[in-house]
């Protein structure tokens, strides 16, 4: 383990948990303080699951085919956020519309690494089944 520094956690828990309220505001979301170079895995067996390198190609290769999924934006309602030195953890409930009427609901867990002010690494945890169950049954629009 690293050394722990209260402080930058705590920084952490907030920036991390203002991109959350951003996102359930609509004015925002946690990909805004996405780094770049950024690495991001979605664990499991779901279409989805891999690594990304980069922001943009998972942005591409995700969150763009997941949004022309959806009629209303996914909102997300935080259960908890707990900070261990560079990381941060969230669980969180989110829910949204697809494009032919059917609710959208999962319960993901993503754990983020922080360097500076921008997350560089994300390990994502949700249920395959929901989410692959909206990819393979809604064509994007």
């Amino acid at each position: 383990m690293s050394d722990r520094n209260p402080t930058a956690e705590q920084a952490n828990k907030d920036r991390v948990g203002a991109a959350f309220e951003q996102w359930a505001n609509g004015t925002g979301t946690p990909f805004d303080i996405l780094a770049d170079d950024a690495t991001w895995t979605i664990t499991g067996n779901s279409p989805a699951a891999g690594s990304y390198a980069g922001r943009q190609a998972f942005l591409d290769a995700v969150i763009g085919p997941f949004n022309a999924r959806m009629s209303a934006p996914l909102r997300p309602v935080v259960r908890g956020l707990y900070a261990d030195g560079d990381w941060v953890i969230a669980l969180f409930d989110a829910a949204g519309t697809a494009v032919d009427g059917q609710p959208y609901r999962n319960t993901y867990t993503w754990y983020m690494r922080l360097a500076g002010e921008r997350i560089v690494e994300v390990i994502a945890f949700f249920d395959s089944i929901e989410f692959t169950d909206l990819w393979t049954r809604v064509a994007p629009r």
